[in-house]
């Protein structure tokens, strides 16, 4: 018995089992305001024939994963779509408004049953995780398991552990964030933040491989590459180590100068055949590496394909009528959900200017009021976004600016202080459904009681941020400092104050050294 599993490019797989066949993420239009294409190019795959499958997964909302125009037009409707046990409705009305109606809802890290296969989803429901969620899929055939972790982060990898040994580990590695390159840093104080972040990224996807333990890894889920004039230069074509968009061949590297074996590259196309303890990648080209070692080359011919159509879009934006009276737009839209965001008003805790070039309007939250700037006041935050973009977005009633506006990278920000994860929750929760998610989200973490060993210290083991094992991924810098490779926040132990972002702090005792221990 063997299963054969393409990558279809991205984030996406076709899973070729005893039980049936799988599809994983599928992406191939444009995504983010046509900042987003994937790399290398899909659109060639058979996209009629890959959507004729028994099971669909779609691990979140993120358009790099979910592709409306892509599902409504090649995937069949009668397949089984694999759920998310997630706290909103939102993906599972999403699938519905595309046609889809058999859900198979599954419960969070349990196994299910099947026809001849046996999945497991693991669901992640901070506000943090993707567009409220993010998921992982692990698949068995009761001759070889397969887990699609994409782009989640899971606190731990207990559950995986429990399903059984890998042989195929697929999971993201690289950027997929605006900062960063957006922020009016310092060139080389930018620069600086970047090499941290690439070194982190690398740093974090090889942790969990070293947790999972798999058979076989392969690089997956980014990055994505940009393909408009004003993106161009965001891609990694020149290999410095102070861009965050590294490419696959560039994890691989990092596994193996850390001694992790196993690593496999796949483009799509690339069909990997598992079975019977081997494992063969056929390539649909003669030359895979092309995209990476001629990378200029391939993006400027990728684009050149690509650009009128980006040129059509922009034209298109530009033509979209103003909204009138702006500031009252937003304060009826925004006001009534600032009233229910207690939590977020106080996390962010000052104004957030955003500049529209001919018109600028503040978020106060500690007001919780929308109103127009006031002389000689500082703003924590400050985003530049040009008009056509917010009209599209406006227009279109985006409830989530993080997850279209923010990561098409086509804005400017500023900040005064560290990152402030409050702020970013809010964009992404403009409506009353997910506003109150979110404040309940954060009503209901509770403290923390075990504990583990770092150094000379006495930890709480989960993180405050997103409750990753500190056992696993928590790293000390210095002696009294901890930083949680998961995300990268940082917290001085002497005083459990986070050097990352307001609002967290962590619990943490310095062990009392033997040789001074009471008799």
């Amino acid at each position: 018995m063997s299963v054969q599993i393409m990558s279809i490019g991205h984030a996406g797989l076709h899973l070729r089992t005893a039980g049936g066949s799988v599809l994983c993420d599928p992406w191939s239009t444009p995504a983010y305001l046509d900042s987003w294409f994937p790399f290398p190019a899909n659109s060639w795959l058979p996209w009629d024939e890959l959507g004729d499958c028994d099971y669909l997964y779609v691990s979140h909302l993120h358009r790099d994963h979910y592709d409306p125009a892509l599902l409504a037009r090649h995937v069949r409707k009668s397949t089984r779509v694999l759920l998310p046990d997630y706290r909103t409705a939102d993906l599972e009305e999403a699938l519905r408004s595309l046609g889809f109606r058999h859900i198979i809802r599954c419960p969070d890290r349990e196994p299910v049953e099947l026809d001849g296969i046996r999945v497991m989803i693991q669901a992640l429901v901070s506000p943090a995780d993707g567009p409220i969620g993010d998921s992982a899929l692990a698949v068995d055939d009761g001759a070889v398991r397969v887990y699609d972790m994409n782009d989640a982060r899971p606190p731990d990898t207990s559950a995986i552990e429990r399903f059984g040994t890998v042989d195929a580990h697929f999971l993201q590695f690289s950027g997929a964030i605006w900062f960063p390159m957006v922020y009016d840093f310092p060139q080389q104080a930018k620069d600086a933040l970047a090499r941290q972040k690439r070194r982190r990224q690398l740093d974090r996807a090889r942790r969990y491989v070293e947790a999972v333990n798999p058979r076989h890894v392969v690089p997956f889920a980014g990055p994505p590459c940009f393909l408009d004039e004003d993106l161009f230069g965001l891609n990694d074509l020149a290999g410095t180590d102070s861009n965050i968009f590294v490419d696959q061949t560039v994890f691989l590297d990092h596994l193996s100068e850390h001694g992790v074996t196993g690593g496999r590259l796949m483009v799509p196309g690339s069909v990997m055949t598992l079975g019977d303890g081997q494992c063969e990648v056929s390539h649909p080209h003669p030359d895979p590496l092309r995209p990476f070692t001629s990378k200029p080359e391939y993006l400027e011919e990728y684009a050149a394909r690509e650009r009128p159509k980006i040129d059509l879009h922009r034209v298109e934006r530009a033509a979209l009528p103003r909204t009138p009276d702006l500031l009252d737009r937003l304060r009826s839209w925004w006001e009534p959900l600032l009233d229910g965001a207690d939590r977020i008003c106080d996390g962010v805790g000052g104004p957030v200017l955003l500049d529209f070039g001919e018109e600028r309007i503040v978020v106060d939250f500690p007001r919780r009021v929308v109103r127009a700037p006031e002389a000689g006041e500082k703003y924590r935050y400050r985003f530049e976004i040009a008009r056509d973009l917010l009209e599209d977005t406006v227009q279109a009633n985006e409830i989530d600016w993080v997850n279209s506006l923010f990561l098409s990278l086509r804005f400017r920000a500023s900040r005064i202080g560290p990152y402030n994860e409050y702020i970013y929750t809010f964009f992404k929760c403009l409506s009353p459904e997910r506003i109150n998610y979110a404040e309940g989200w954060y009503a209901d973490r509770s403290g923390e009681t075990e504990t583990v060993s770092l150094g000379d210290w006495e930890v709480q083991k989960r993180c405050p941020h997103l409750k990753a094992d500190l056992s696993r991924f928590g790293t000390l810098d210095g002696a009294d400092n901890l930083t949680c490779q998961m995300h990268g926040f940082r917290f001085d132990l002497r005083t459990g104050r986070c050097l990352t972002s307001d609002g967290y702090h962590i619990d943490s005792v310095r062990r009392q050294p033997a040789h001074d221990a009471a008799p």
